[in-house]
C-alpha cells in the first residue's frame, strides 16, 4: 500500500504495546514496547510530547535523567522498557509508543496516585454509660480522594453508622473527613482505613474508646 516506506518489506510492526499502570507518586513506573524486525526511531511521548527517543542504530538517547529506557533483544523482536523515575501527579495520563516508519503507535494511560495521611486527633476517648460519642477520622493530600471504612475488633462498621465528607485540597490533591457516631457498651478499639488503587494496604489510624460504667 505504501511501496515508498523504508522497510516496510519487513511488515515492520508494533507486536505489543504498553498496558496500564497505577503508581503511587515518587515510585517508578514502567512501561513495554515490542517492534518487530526493521524498525528503525522509536520515539516514546508522555502526554503527547517526546521523553525519550530510541534509534535501531546507536541506542536511546535520554533527554531528561526522569525518562530513561532498558532493552531487550528476542527473537520475536525488540523490547523498549520506558522507566519514569519519580512519578509526578502530573505525569498522569497518555504513555505513547511511535514508530518513526509506519507512524503507528500504541498508548496505555498512566494513573500516579499520591498517598497522603491519615490521624484521629485523640489516642484514647473516655466515654461514660449511654453516652454517644462522635469519632473524627481526617484524611489530607491524597489523589484521588481515598475510600474511608471502618472497623471495631477485626469486623467491618455499618456505613450507616459514618459519614464521609470530600473536599478539594491544593495542588490537584483531595482531602476527607469521616465522623462515626457511636454509644459504646464496651471498651474498644476502632479503626479508620484510607484506600486508593496503587496502595498494596490501606492506611490505618486507630483509637481506643474506654467504656466507663456511670455506677
Amino acid at each position: 500500500v505504501f511501496p515508498f516506506l523504508p522497510g516496510f518489506g519487513f511488515c515492520y510492526s508494533i507486536i505489543n504495546g504498553p498496558t496500564n499502570a497505577t503508581v503511587l507518586a515518587g515510585s517508578e513506573a514502567r512501561f513495554n514496547c515490542t517492534v518487530s524486525e526493521g524498525w528503525v526511531i522509536l520515539i516514546w511521548l508522555s502526554n503527547g510530547n517526546p521523553v525519550l527517543t530510541v534509534i535501531n542504530s546507536q541506542g536511546a538517547v535520554e533527554t531528561s535523567d526522569r525518562f530513561t529506557s532498558q532493552n531487550y533483544t528476542s527473537s520475536n523482536g525488540f523490547t523498549s522498557e520506558l522507566i519514569i523515575h519519580n512519578t509526578q501527579l502530573s505525569d498522569s495520563g497518555k504513555i505513547e509508543c511511535s514508530t518513526q516508519q509506519s507512524s503507528e503507535s500504541s498508548f496505555a494511560f498512566l494513573s500516579v496516585q499520591v498517598n497522603g495521611t491519615l490521624f484521629i486527633k485523640n489516642s484514647t476517648l473516655t466515654v461514660k454509660e449511654n453516652k454517644t460519642v462522635e469519632i473524627v477520622c481526617e484524611a489530607l493530600g491524597w489523589a484521588p480522594a481515598p475510600d474511608i471504612t471502618w472497623m471495631t475488633n477485626d469486623s467491618f462498621i455499618d456505613k450507616l453508622r459514618y459519614v464521609t465528607q470530600q473536599s478539594q485540597g491544593s495542588n490537584g490533591l483531595h482531602n476527607a473527613l469521616s465522623i462515626l457516631t457511636l454509644t459504646p457498651t464496651d471498651t474498644e478499639i476502632l479503626t479508620c482505613l484510607a484506600d486508593i488503587e496503587a496502595l498494596p494496604n490501606p492506611q490505618n489510624a486507630t483509637v481506643t474508646v474506654i467504656f466507663v460504667n456511670s455506677t
